[in-house]
């Protein structure tokens, strides 16, 4: 039977350079045999944690929205691919709404002691992918560290990152062969590793994507 891989989008804007290096990532798990969804959140309805509480008792968001279906899908899927524009160092506000919602499977793991996810797939794991426009490099930092605590609150295994800087307009992806080609490889090597790495494998392309830092 061949894995499921998610891959969600969570830019704001069409064309998004974060999105089309996640559609080149998913074409890779493609090629190396898995099943594929690409999921935007662009133009759901997610709403903000209200720190209620209420999931430290139940290990269940009370809030009734869209979060509900992507956290199925989230936590259903063998592989996921999250991809994000980088804004004032950090991830998206879409991506940061999706994550602060995941409070509830914090506290399922961790203040009720229960499975994240009983009926999921075994060895789950994930790969970041994150475009900033700017010059700096410590904005990826930040976009890590988020991303570590989120994939441990999904009991998923931190597959790898690919991180882009110094690009910015609408499709300016297409002109950096070499981060396009990078998306592939990882989505591929996602799907065909037969166990997570000790540490995350993570390329950088910095100022120049025809230069990697692996």
């Amino acid at each position: 039977m061949s894995l499921t891989v998610l891959g969600i989008s969570t830019s704001p804007r069409l064309e998004s350079n974060s999105d089309l290096l996640l559609r080149e990532a998913l074409a890779g798990a493609e090629a190396a045999g898995a099943r594929t969804e690409h999921l935007s959140l662009r133009g759901l309805r997610i709403a903000p944690c209200a720190e209620c509480g209420a999931c430290s008792r139940t290990g269940i968001c009370r809030v009734q929205d869209d979060y509900h279906a992507v956290l199925a899908k989230m936590l259903a899927a063998d592989r996921l691919v999250f991809a994000t524009p980088v804004f004032f160092m950090a991830v998206s506000a879409q991506a940061k709404l999706l994550i602060d919602r995941c409070q509830c499977l914090w506290a399922r793991k961790y203040v009720l002691k229960q499975p994240v996810a009983p009926e999921g797939p075994p060895g789950r794991r994930a790969l970041v992918i994150a475009v900033g426009g700017s010059k700096g490099k410590k904005m990826f930092e930040s976009v890590q560290l988020t991303m570590k605590y989120f994939f441990d609150a999904l009991d998923c295994g931190y597959f790898g990152n690919l991180f882009v800087n110094q690009v910015d307009g609408p499709g300016d992806i297409r002109g950096h062969p070499r981060a396009m080609a990078e998306a592939r490889r990882l989505g591929e090597a996602l799907v065909a590793a037969s166990a997570a790495p000790a540490r995350p494998e993570t390329v950088e392309l910095f100022g120049s994507a025809d230069a990697p830092r692996v």
